[in-house]
């Protein structure tokens, strides 16, 4: 089994976590290809012109596109024309034509492509496992050596529940062995879909289960992949609704959700209040504002009061960070 060299975070395709990947370094470019999961509309292309050249390839998921709109390899077209590699992920729900246009593309970028497996949805055994992933690899016209293979756990919701997803983990792991992938991958997310019921004020720690799962795997060459800052469970029919400031801080074992609501009146002055409360703590890295993008801009709502942001503009300081520490702590390959 070989690992995957680089990190593969599943971002919505949203302005804050398009906004944190064109804020990449060229070091950490090199080691990131995030999955994006296109919204039911596909719009995406504005929000991808602004990457070059801070990421190299970004890897498309369709799943939750209609596959009476435009497909694959439109995109992979308009992609190449930026200069930016396009790897397109593969779905077990997906239709034949759909899966023969992601062979298309994959073979256009030749960047071969990503089969996203969710062993709790997709199949329930080693038999039904081998039969989904050769129709899909049939269907794309791929060999498995072309093929990153993602195990997507989905939620990590509590620390009983970290147990059963690492258990199915390990069983789907021994299935994985028997087929030549070009890398295999493990995703989970512990972030709750809704903070609305924290605390204010203070800075509350949720256990990122996800990663102690993916630690506690011991596989040497099993690659990491997660749903970044965000929640793997998406909240439909919510109505929107003026958000505090709010900052999610990724640490080794844990985020530190900061949402301040003290000082009343004007967000500028709570998100200033928030950014120095956070750069005094210990959470606060050693490196400081150098540590990554994200780490600047919460800098420097640390030192004056104009600039608030919005919600857009947490999610990408939280994410930016959160991506420059996974790839700390994760081995570099070589």
């Amino acid at each position: 089994m070989k690992r995957d060299r680089v990190y593969h975070p599943i971002l919505r395709p949203r302005r804050g976590e398009f906004t944190a990947l064109a804020h990449l370094s060229v070091d950490e470019a090199d080691r990131v290809v995030p999955i994006v999961e296109l919204e039911p509309d596909g719009v995406v292309l504005p929000l991808v012109r602004e990457l070059r050249p801070h990421v190299r390839a970004l890897a498309v998921d369709f799943g939750d596109v209609p596959e009476a709109t435009a497909g694959p390899e439109p995109l992979a077209e308009r992609m190449a024309g930026l200069g930016l590699a396009m790897t397109p992920v593969l779905r077990p729900h997906e239709s034949g034509p759909r899966l023969a246009a992601h062979g298309r593309a994959a073979r256009l970028h030749r960047h071969g492509a990503v089969l996203r497996m969710r062993p709790h949805t997709d199949a329930a055994n080693p038999a039904e496992a081998d039969a989904v992933t050769e129709r899909l690899l049939r269907s794309a016209a791929l060999d498995p050596c072309e093929v990153d293979l993602l195990i997507d756990l989905a939620e990590t919701a509590c620390l009983s529940h970290a147990t059963e997803v690492e258990d199915r983990a390990r069983r789907v792991l021994r299935w994985a062995r028997g087929a030549p992938w070009r890398s295999v991958s493990v995703a989970s997310g512990a972030m709750p879909p809704n903070l609305d019921d924290l605390p204010t004020d203070r800075p509350v720690a949720l256990g990122r289960l996800d990663a102690r799962v993916w630690e506690r795997l011991g596989e040497p060459d099993l690659g990491y992949a997660d749903y970044g800052v965000t929640s793997p469970v998406r909240r439909r029919g919510v109505q929107p609704h003026r958000q505090l400031p709010t900052l999610r801080y990724t640490t080794e074992r844990e985020w530190w959700i900061y949402r301040w609501a003290r000082r009343g009146g004007r967000s500028d002055d709570r998100c200033h209040d928030l950014c120095r409360t956070l750069v005094t703590s210990p959470q606060w890295p050693s490196a400081g504002a150098r540590f990554s993008w994200g780490d600047a801009e919460i800098a420097k709502r640390a030192r004056t009061a104009r600039g608030a942001g919005s919600s857009a503009s947490w999610i990408a300081w939280s994410t930016s960070h959160h991506i420059a520490h996974v790839l700390r702590t994760l081995p570099d390959g070589g």
